[in-house]
């Protein structure tokens, strides 16, 4: 039996293999298409998505587990482990975690002696990745509930996370990042960067190039005044967009010395309101 049991959503972009790996275990979003909801990640992928926002129409709109989905899954996992924590996308832009605060208290009847610890990440996508594949890496290595969620702590306390959108038409009709929103009606073609600060939970315009290549250079020049010559994790994310994803992974490899570095679709949880063609890094030195 396990210390302690990791659970996250998915919007957490983990490749597959770590999640199974780690014994990871992933409560889906849901996504609304054409009145019909998907499980995100099992009855609908990340290109899927993008394919029919590429087409038009009504946008796809999403939805945050129930917290009987939570429940479920503690019950399930609760009896392979002594304690449990879960770690959500951040509380500012979603009620994931309320969700799975509501579900530790329904899970009290099945599991009244394990604790249960349910982490607000304020991260996104890798950078909530990245905590949770270190706290499953405490929790392999035998630590208890503390240190586990300490690791994942400490992790986000270190976290960066920059993307760069393709377009501005899809923040502008969600209006979800307001002062990104507004550029649209007085930049065109514009390839925003944005950020995602760990610190305060929040995405905020970063910089507003505007070419591709130039986006791409900012988060380049970005991660090296931060990153130095230190070891860094790195996390890639592309929407819908496989070979410039990879070419970001292989210039990140090239520039810096990388401790571990993965390629991952981008959650299209996010890019319903983001959009296809994304390209995003979440990255953290070691040290």
């Amino acid at each position: 039996m396990r210390k302690v049991a990791v659970i996250t959503d998915s919007t957490c972009c983990l490749p597959a293999e770590l999640l199974d790996r780690h014994s990871i275990r992933v409560v889906p979003l849901l996504i609304v298409v054409g009145g019909k909801t998907f499980r995100d990640g099992l009855d609908i992928t990340p290109g899927e998505v993008y394919r029919i926002m590429r087409q038009g129409g009504d946008l796809p709109t999403t939805s945050v587990p129930t917290p009987d989905d939570f429940a479920h899954t503690y019950a399930e996992v609760g009896r392979e482990a002594e304690a449990i924590v879960c770690i959500t996308l951040t509380g500012l832009q979603s009620k994931t975690c309320e969700a799975a605060a509501l579900g530790r208290q329904l899970a009290r009847d099945v599991l009244p002696q394990t604790p249960i610890e349910v982490i607000d990440s304020r991260a996104v996508a890798g950078a909530l990745g990245f905590m949770v594949l270190e706290a499953a890496r405490a929790a392999d290595g035998g630590a208890g509930l503390k240190e586990v969620c300490e690791a994942a702590r400490r992790t986000g306390a270190r976290m960066n996370f920059l993307a760069m959108v393709d377009t501005l038409q899809y923040l502008a009709r969600t209006g979800r990042i307001a002062r990104a929103a507004a550029w649209a009606g007085a930049v065109l073609n514009v390839k925003p960067v944005l950020e995602h600060s760990t610190s305060v939970g929040e995405t905020a315009p970063f910089a507003r190039p505007r070419s591709r290549a130039k986006a791409v250079e900012v988060m380049l020049q970005t991660m090296a005044q931060r990153m130095g010559e230190s070891r860094v994790h790195v996390l890639v994310h592309h929407a819908d967009e496989p070979r410039e994803g990879e070419k970001l992974k292989d210039e990140i490899e090239r520039r810096f010395r990388c401790a571990e570095s993965y390629l991952t679709e981008f959650t299209p949880i996010m890019g319903v309101h983001a959009g296809p063609g994304v390209l995003g890094v979440a990255f953290w030195k070691d040290g």
